[in-house]
């Protein structure tokens, strides 16, 4: 247990409020379709270098960096895991937006969300968020989770919130900056001053 009070970080250290929360699936509304002119594809282990690409496009500004340290072996396994969907949201323009599930656990989790900013903000990640609520329960499960943190969008909270998720439980994570070791550049996520 952490004592109250400021704790500081050395040079190079991260640290990020998280909050984990859960969507109970009781009563699941009939999912928002897509706008037009907006589909999914799922993304398997041969689509790894495709899947990094929109990864770190979606996620560099929110200092993302999981999925970018997995050999390409790693990430090509998880990929094609039965328990394991990842799709890529398509626009004209080509990829544009994630959403990663991962269904191997105690509860079913969405591991990964978001959209290019050009998108945020235009009712897109409600369909893309409500695809994902009923997916996992048509796998059966009772409850979603996801977690969003301070590095995210300053929206996440109050979006996870609207479409259902309600908070269960708060941590704090640290973490080596993934910009010093070349994982994301230095210049990615301008809202976090980059220290060490």
């Amino acid at each position: 247990m952490l004592s109250d009070g400021y704790h500081f970080l050395p040079p190079g250290q991260l640290a990020v409020f998280t909050m984990y929360m859960r969507h109970p699936l009781e009563s699941v509304p009939v999912p928002t379709p897509l706008p037009s002119g907006f589909r999914l594809e799922r993304l398997t282990g041969a689509d790894r270098e495709r899947y990094r690409g929109l990864f770190r496009a979606v996620g560099e500004d929110w200092l993302w960096f999981g999925r970018l340290k997995l050999a390409d072996q790693a990430l090509a396994e998880l990929l094609d895991q039965p328990a394991h969907e990842a799709y890529a949201l398509l626009d004209a323009e080509g990829d544009c937006g994630i959403v990663e599930l991962d269904f191997a656990g105690e509860e079913p989790e969405l591991v990964y969300f978001g959209l290019l900013p050009r998108l945020i903000g235009k009712g897109v990640g409600r369909a893309l968020a409500e695809f994902a609520i009923h997916r996992a329960k048509a796998a059966g499960a009772v409850s979603l989770m996801v977690h969003t943190c301070s590095f995210d969008a300053p929206g996440a909270l109050a979006f996870y919130r609207k479409v259902g998720f309600v908070p269960y439980a708060n941590a704090l994570e640290v973490f080596t900056d993934p910009r010093l070791d070349g994982t994301l550049p230095r210049e990615a996520a301008a809202h976090v001053p980059l220290i060490g």
